[in-house]
């Protein structure tokens, strides 16, 4: 069974590893996550316990069963999770130490939304170059042309436009845990991962 991780990007930053050499690592936070359901298989089918971040003007107060009642008001998301083991005897209200999950060394697929950069043209979108900038071209940044369709009202499938540019889910393969803060709940992974800080990520277990 393959673990299951949900944490809060907090940036990047370099720590030095084995041999002395600098490593660039990615700071994920894995406070502040609380049990509020379990799903068993007589019941829904399928077991797994449902986890939620509390939000931040909520953080140091003791759990209470309105937390349950309005979820939405209380957490900043939900999220459901493979049952691992260690999370066999979860009881609703306990915080989620997903610390403890985790070994120096591992390999995790780390999931994340890239960041959203809006209504994009297609040098920046598609990596077009454009026209030349001298002897007099108006090409410019524009897109050129839409294909032989064009005459029929139709353009090819697939074709680079501008568009909406971002904010789709990337992964990241294969990246090897090289620091656990247990006290700060926070774990170290080498290399980037897809994301702004603050945003949720989902790492799995290869």
């Amino acid at each position: 069974m393959s673990k299951s991780i949900i944490g809060k990007k907090i940036g990047m930053t370099q720590v030095f590893a084995e041999n002395d050499k600098v490593v660039p690592v990615t700071a994920i936070d894995l406070n502040n996550w609380f049990v509020t359901n379990i799903k068993s298989k007589e019941k829904d089918g399928y077991e797994a316990v449902q986890v939620g971040l509390i939000r931040n003007k909520f953080e140091g107060q003791q759990f209470s069963v309105d937390w349950i009642k309005s979820p939405m008001h209380y957490f900043y998301a939900l999220r459901e999770i493979v049952l691992h083991e260690n999370l066999k005897d979860a009881v609703v209200g306990q915080p989620v130490n997903f610390c403890s999950l985790l070994q120096v060394g591992e390999n995790y697929d780390v999931f994340g939304t890239t960041k959203g950069r809006g209504f994009q043209g297609v040098v920046k979108r598609h990596n077009f170059t454009g026209g030349r900038a001298s002897h007099g071209p108006r090409f410019g940044r524009i897109p050129g042309s839409l294909g032989f369709m064009r005459s029929q009202g139709r353009v090819i499938k697939g074709k680079k436009l501008p568009g909406h540019m971002g904010d789709v889910q990337r992964v990241m393969r294969n990246l090897k845990i090289v620091r656990i803060e247990s006290e700060a709940n926070v774990v170290l992974v080498k290399g980037s991962i897809p994301g702004s800080s603050g945003s949720l990520i989902f790492m799995r277990k290869v």
